[in-house]
């Protein structure tokens, strides 16, 4: 892990009453802007070619001669020839030159790599370097070591696709979809065996995928993922806040699904398995009496990262859960930086984050009012990772 000196270092050569939002120009990203622009900020997206026209064109800020801008949001942008480019010591330079603050997101670690990540980026961090690493899955202490630890629920481990006996989620790496999993489901190790043959055939998953692999019992039940935000700044209030939910559109899981029952069991009989590519997000709330058991969730998360990776969990996090026909909640998944699926809170917030500080808040639009409230203060190192 870099010294944490050495990001300090870099952040007392800031000039922080210029101090811009940056971040990898993809998953993320527009709530990110959007958010730093309510709050007064300037915005830099780092955008690779092929992928850039979004951040470039279609949501470029317009700002008028007192500099409140009046459309888009995103200010300057750095287009690299590929994502991992930020970790060009030349380019880092360009973002600290800049005053960039650069917020993480699960893109700016898969292109560039978790130890890269960790090693060699000297630009601050708003949020929990140390805890990136824990989405790696797989690692000797990832989210799973975690939420055992903290005593959360999530769904049971199958160690052996012959210990099969009911419906198993197996969790392995897209073969050509690099980013993405190829998720499929099994009842039995007879159905595991046909299912994974006929993905191996399709291309979908790699011949070895077993060695990489995840299975656990799946859980029936709607799916809420929670975005959570932990703030090392307040003092009155509750230091978490639950500001918004949401939940993910599959592809092509969920045109499969819109299927009639009878042509779902011909495709499958036929080999062709529903994939479960994420493409959008959609926005939910809980019935009032899950909130608590929501909140609990977060408390204990919270307590687990600041025994194990201190200084714990800081600004935007992601429980992704199930609930089942008893009203349990069930982990199948963490963030522990801002969401994939923020965006959907854009610009209009979040019926909680709204409810909560009384103006639209969005997850994006509350990182920055963090970072403001931690400059106005003098206490930006507290989030500076």
């Amino acid at each position: 892990m870099i010294d944490r000196e050495t990001v300090l270092a870099n952040l007392e050569r800031y000039d922080l009453g210029k101090a811009t939002v940056g971040m990898v120009g993809s998953h993320s990203a527009l709530d990110a802007c959007d958010g730093a622009v309510a709050e007064g900020f300037r915005t830099l997206a780092v955008c690779q070619v092929g992928r850039e026209k979004t951040f470039t064109h279609y949501f470029k800020a317009h700002r008028d001669a007192s500099g409140k801008v009046y459309r888009g949001v995103v200010d300057e942008t750095m287009v690299l020839d590929r994502f991992a480019e930020v970790m060009d010591p030349k380019i880092q330079k360009k973002l600290m030159d800049r005053n960039v603050l650069f917020i993480p997101n699960r893109s700016f670690v898969s292109y560039s790599g978790i130890d890269a990540v960790e090693n060699d980026f000297q630009v601050p961090i708003v949020g929990s370097r140390n805890l990136l690493r824990s989405e790696e899955r797989g690692d000797e202490r990832d989210y799973y070591w975690i939420l055992e630890k903290a005593g959360l629920p999530y769904p049971r481990k199958v160690e052996r696709p012959e210990d099969i006996d009911r419906l198993t989620i197996i969790k392995v790496h897209h073969k050509v979809k690099k980013l993405e999993r190829g998720f499929f489901t099994a009842q039995s190790h007879e159905q595991f065996l046909e299912k994974s043959q006929d993905l191996i055939r399709q291309g979908v998953i790699e011949k070895d995928f077993l060695k990489d692999a995840r299975m656990e019992e799946y859980i029936i039940g709607p799916v809420f993922n929670l975005d959570f935000f932990y703030s090392p700044l307040e003092e009155k209030g509750s230091k978490i806040e639950l500001l918004g939910i949401d939940w993910r559109f599959e592809s092509s899981l969920d045109g499969y699904c819109r299927l009639p029952g009878k042509q779902q069991v011909e495709l499958e009989e036929d080999g062709i398995l529903p994939e479960y590519t994420v493409c959008g997000h959609n926005s939910a709330t809980l019935r009032e009496s899950l909130l608590e058991n929501a909140f609990a969730l977060a408390e204990k998360y919270v307590s687990a990262t600041q025994k194990h990776y201190g200084p714990g969990i800081i600004g935007p996090f992601c429980l992704q859960t199930c609930v089942d026909k008893d009203l349990k909640f069930h982990i199948y998944d963490v963030a522990p930086r801002i969401g994939g699926g923020t965006n959907v809170h854009m610009a209009v917030g979040h019926p909680y984050g709204n409810a909560l500080w009384r103006r639209e808040m969005s997850t994006g639009r509350r990182l920055s009012m963090e970072i403001r409230r931690a400059l106005e203060q003098e206490r930006i190192e507290e989030l500076i990772t």
